[in-house]
């Protein structure tokens, strides 16, 4: 594990406006919000939940309790205004049926300096094997290979990433003058049974206030399974969603070396994409506008799509392991005040913007499928939740999706 955690972190790089599907501001040349705020709600089911430590126990207090499938709701505020006392706050005002209680306070997380000193440097060992589309056999020209010791000397494959899969400009401290998020030390989480539905509110003390209805709950519960087929290669199956817009599946497997520990010989990375497109913002959550693009050139799976075929070579290299996750992109809903004006010459000076996008995921050992589901394990939380870190594409990306986290989560606490 300690090889693959230093991998990723070389590889890390009153009224209103509805819009359906798509930002409220690219197609307008308007200035830019006092204030923007941003959901995302995501459903999990299988082994996603089962996460003991490290990045998946910082992340836990996002997701319910309860066995079965869990809901994950990630809140965040961001403003170009400052608390009049130098104290922010705010807070988001939920239907009753969030089960969530009267409101959530969105915390504003202290600005802590890097302590200076040495890094610590661990030079990782064996290879990564990279294969992509569905078929019973990898085409010609699969794997390709890298060699963790030749990253480490600064020699990367050329063209092996693309930005095709945009990394959306989420809110976040560092664009914010003002920043709010929420799960946080609260002890509160959506639940399995939390819904959406209905008026939302959020008021705070650097931030005029946002008010929204929502008439989208949260995506229904993915359930994969993996069967062997007789020539080597492995089928998965998943369940049509309501309200997808297309699918995405990946493995990460491995094989051990003779020593045993955690010296893999190889890792093995699959995704179902046909134009090699990996990590990035295929772990994240996507406007249905980037998916149909998607879709349109292969990177997805459209949403009439319920089975995708591992070629026979995947699993050859990968004896000993393999874990694999499904994505499923869903609606999004977006908000703005005052309206548009309907003259585009008249300029347009939105006090906020709002916006929710939808995800379901779900997480399952290739063979062992219904593991996690069946346990109905509960996350664990002996970490407090922390700003998370954006823009990790690669295998920082695919590591922290793998997991049911938002992408570019932190490394543990």
């Amino acid at each position: 594990m300690g090889n693959l955690m230093t991998t990723k972190r070389m590889l890390a790089c009153g009224g209103l406006l509805l819009i359906a599907g798509g930002s409220v501001l690219t197609a307008q040349n308007a200035a830019a919000p006092v204030a923007r705020y941003e959901m995302r709600a995501g459903t999990i089911s299988g082994m996603a939940g089962m996460r003991g430590g490290g990045m998946g126990a910082a992340l836990g207090m996002a997701f319910g309790g309860g066995g079965g499938a869990q809901h994950e709701l990630w809140l965040e505020l961001g403003s170009s205004r400052t608390a009049a006392d130098g104290k922010p706050k705010a807070d988001h005002f939920m239907p009753a049926g969030a089960r969530l209680g009267k409101s959530v306070a969105l915390k504003t997380p202290e600005r802590t300096p890097t302590a200076p000193g040495e890094t610590h440097f661990e030079r990782p060992t064996g290879r990564m094997l990279i294969f992509w589309g569905c078929g019973e056999h990898a085409p010609k020209g699969q794997p390709v290979i890298i060699d963790f010791a030749k990253i480490a000397a600064g020699q990367m494959p050329p063209g092996l990433w693309s930005s095709a899969v945009p990394l959306d400009r989420y809110v976040t401290p560092a664009n914010s003058r003002t920043y709010g998020l929420w799960p946080s030390d609260d002890g509160k989480s959506a639940r399995p049974d939390s819904s959406l539905i209905g008026a939302h509110r959020i008021a705070g003390n650097y931030a005029p206030d946002i008010n929204f209805t929502l008439t989208k709950d949260f995506m229904g519960a993915l359930q994969g399974s993996s069967a062997a087929q007789p020539g080597g290669a492995t089928l998965l199956r998943w369940n049509a969603l309501p309200g997808a817009t297309g699918y995405h599946a990946s493995i990460i497997g491995g094989k051990q070396g003779a020593r045993g520990g955690n010296q893999p010989v190889d890792i093995v990375w699959w995704s179902s994409s046909a134009t090699r497109e990996f990590g990035g913002g295929l772990a994240d959550w996507l406007a249905p506008s980037t998916v149909a693009r998607l879709v349109a050139n292969r990177t997805v799976l459209s949403p009439q799509t319920t089975t995708c075929t591992v070629p026979a070579e995947v699993k050859q290299a990968a004896p000993d392991y393999m874990f694999g996750s499904i994505y499923a992109y869903g609606p999004e809903e977006d908000f703005a005040y005052p309206p548009r004006p309907a003259d585009p010459k008249i300029a347009w000076k939105p006090e906020w913007t709002a916006r929710i996008r939808h995800r379901s995921m779900t997480g399952f050992l290739v063979g062992m499928e219904g593991l996690g589901a069946a346990n109905g394990a509960q996350p664990q939380r002996e970490c407090p939740t922390k700003p998370k870190k954006r823009g990790l594409g690669g295998l920082g990306g695919l590591i922290g999706g793998a997991l049911g986290a938002p992408t570019g989560g932190q490394d543990g606490c």
